[in-house]
């Protein structure tokens, strides 16, 4: 019942994002109408066409002149059209033309050239009309679904960039890019197709059904009518039953192809390590492992699928070929028999798209489902009402009794209590995994703290808007991010309508610009840096990553060592830089090299997510079994 009620949801979820395009969806609709309305009338033209050259060949055995000795030509017809007689069908065609003064029919009662020209062209007309109307509703429709489709991308793109770290940590890169592109396009493929068939095949399979109602009245025989009927019941059975396997197994392959796309991601992000190894072989092996588990859920989704277009055509050539028995047996005219078996085989075509749309329809709702679990996913930090704004850093950054988790694991951090005062620079210390990072990331709230409080200027910053706590924080990490963009772009990275004289300038303050200009880089400051900064050195990296938070200017600046891993030349530019930027800001410097952090003001010392020890350089290699002194003695002195 569970899974029923869900699977509910997302149908009246889905048809939400239709709401909007209400007035298109209308306009596709009617059309999808006129499209049924016309294929209908044309049928009125089937027996005028037909009687004629039955009545000839009658004609011509009557006059002793044998079908066999003399084979028959249309064209007979058309050159003697004053001999043809305006049939039952035809006359209702041709009296309208013969009430406004148009002559159709000579004194006989015999057709003109001229009216056979206006029953033909009324035909042609008709069929022309037909074609806009089904042109407008395909139009429409496939409009509608992209819109749809589009709106969907950009919301789940939307909630994704919601999402706190914690999500991150635990999220697969690939699965995500698969949820918005592949999912969402699978959604685009059925909903665009699938609306049009519904809001036009239904129209045209009524009307062939309602010419055939209607002609079987008429002639009093309605056996074509109960096949029709039978065949019907025996095509609707599997594509209930077929459905709702299709979308059970569609789901499982939708999850095989974010597993395909989430190994091409790592891989290729990975490439340099892959080369390094010499692991093709084996990165490929892994490879076709996920590729072929995806292929056989496909291949078994498909399997299913396609049961149904054989399936129906068969039932269709099976009840067209009881019929012309019957009509054999019963010895019924010709005209009469193509008039009822012409409706029935052009209701073929739009009853095979309707037995696709179900399982079309099947396969977006399993996209959905998958869509509408991401959408679903909150982990995003929560702003209170009215929360109060701050505009600028007067006083400190305080920890007071600090915890952190991780979601339910074990503490990160345990009993935290530092000040960072305005114009200060606090050190942080320690061996990897001490917890160093997740300090930095809760003076930005990018995480929510599990127990004590952060305040800037005494204010919790639960109480503040987040907005105006990143516009006071700038971070220089170690693993420099760039985006696949220009120079330019990247340093003036949140501010994209910066001039480019403040662009230089902040370029120059991190010794950037001598390099942007120098002639390594052809297109200057227009030079785009490739996939993650791929064109550049690491020290340039980090340069341009400085002068982003140099145009930034923000009065809290969070270091995440940036020199670690440079070349002693490169190191002192950086450097350099850094000293540029730490000019009259308040910054909490993450180091791994304590030659960078002699100077700070407090030292703290991590260990196992706790402070073990404050103070200045020398206060803290004053102390002969202290944590700071051995660290230090392990990378200056090396006597341990």
């Amino acid at each position: 019942m569970r899974i029923d009620n869900i699977r509910r949801q997302s149908y009246y979820r889905l048809l939400g994002y239709v709401k909007p395009y209400t007035l298109v969806l209308a306009i596709g609709i009617f059309a999808g109408i006129l499209t049924g309305g016309f294929f209908g009338a044309s049928f009125f033209w089937i027996k005028g066409f037909i009687q004629p050259f039955e009545k000839s060949q009658t004609a011509l055995v009557q006059q002793g002149q044998s079908i066999t000795n003399k084979p028959f030509d249309s064209k007979d017809i058309i050159n003697k059209a004053g001999n043809m007689k305006v049939t039952d069908q035809m006359d209702s065609i041709l009296s309208f033309a013969d009430s406004v003064g148009i002559k159709t029919q000579n004194a006989q009662g015999k057709m003109t050239l001229l009216g056979l020209l206006i029953f033909v062209g009324s035909f042609v007309i008709v069929w022309f009309f037909k074609n806009i109307a089904d042109y407008i509703n395909n139009y429409c429709m496939r409009w509608v679904g992209t819109k749809v489709v589009t709106d969907m991308r950009s919301e789940v793109f939307s909630k994704l960039l919601d999402q706190s770290l914690v999500f991150y940590g635990k999220a697969d890169v690939g699965q995500l890019i698969s949820r918005c592109i592949e999912d969402t396009g699978q959604i685009q493929s059925a909903v665009s197709n699938s609306i049009a068939d519904l809001t036009s095949c239904p129209f045209q399979v009524l009307s062939c059904a309602g010419f055939i109602i209607l002609v079987s009245v008429q002639t009093h025989n309605f056996f074509l009518l109960i096949i029709m009927i039978f065949a019907g019941l025996l095509v609707l059975l599997p594509i209930v039953i077929v459905g709702k396997k299709v979308r059970t197994v569609y789901k499982r392959a939708f999850q095989r192809i974010a597993e395909v796309m989430s190994r091409m991601h790592e891989v290729f992000t990975g490439i340099i390590l892959v080369k390094a190894y010499h692991t093709e072989k084996y990165e490929y092996s892994n490879f076709q492992k996920v590729n072929i588990s995806y292929f056989r859920s496909l291949v078994k989704a498909m399997r299913s699928e396609l049961l149904m277009s054989p399936f129906t055509e068969f039932l269709g050539v099976a009840a067209v070929a009881v019929f012309f028995m019957y009509s054999y047996l019963t010895g019924i005219q010709l005209s009469d028999i193509v008039v009822l078996v012409v409706p029935a085989m052009l209701a073929y075509q739009p009853l095979r798209s309707l037995a696709k749309v179900n399982s079309n329809i099947q396969k977006c709702m399993a996209a959905a489902d998958r869509y509408f679990d991401l959408i679903d996913t909150d982990t995003k930090i929560v702003e209170i009402e009215n929360p109060k704004r701050v505009r600028e850093f007067k006083e400190a950054v305080s920890f007071n009794n600090v915890g952190f988790a991780y979601g339910e694991g074990r503490n990160i951090l345990n009993d935290i209590n530092f000040t960072l005062e305005k114009g200060k620079v606090v050190a942080v210390v320690g061996e990897t995994g001490s917890g160093k990072t997740t300090i930095a990331n809760l003076i930005a709230r990018f995480y929510d703290i599990s127990s004590g409080s952060v305040t800037i200027d005494g204010v919790d910053i639960r109480e503040l808007k987040i907005s105006d706590i990143r516009d006071l924080v700038g971070i220089v990490t170690q693993n420099t991010i760039l985006f696949n963009d220009t120079i330019a772009s990247n340093i003036a990275y949140g501010n994209p309508s910066t001039p480019r004289e403040e662009i230089i300038k902040a370029a120059k303050q991190a010794n950037a610009h001598d390099f942007i200009v120098g002639g390594n880089h052809a297109e200057g400051y227009d030079t785009v840096v490739g996939e993650k900064g791929f064109k550049l050195s690491g020290g340039e990296k980090q340069r341009i990553a400085i002068a982003r938070a140099i145009l930034k200017n923000p009065p809290i600046l969070i270091l995440d060592e940036a020199t670690s891993a440079l070349d002693t030349v490169t190191e002192k530019l950086v450097q350099d830089a850094l000293n540029n930027l730490m000019q009259s800001r308040t910054v909490f410097a993450i180091a791994h090299r304590l030659s960078t952090i002699r100077h700070a003001d407090i030292i703290l010392v991590m260990d196992k997510g706790m402070i073990v020890e404050s103070g200045s350089h020398e206060e803290l290699l004053a102390k002969p079994d202290g944590r700071y002194k051995h660290l230090y003695d392990i990378q200056f002195l090396k006597n341990v």
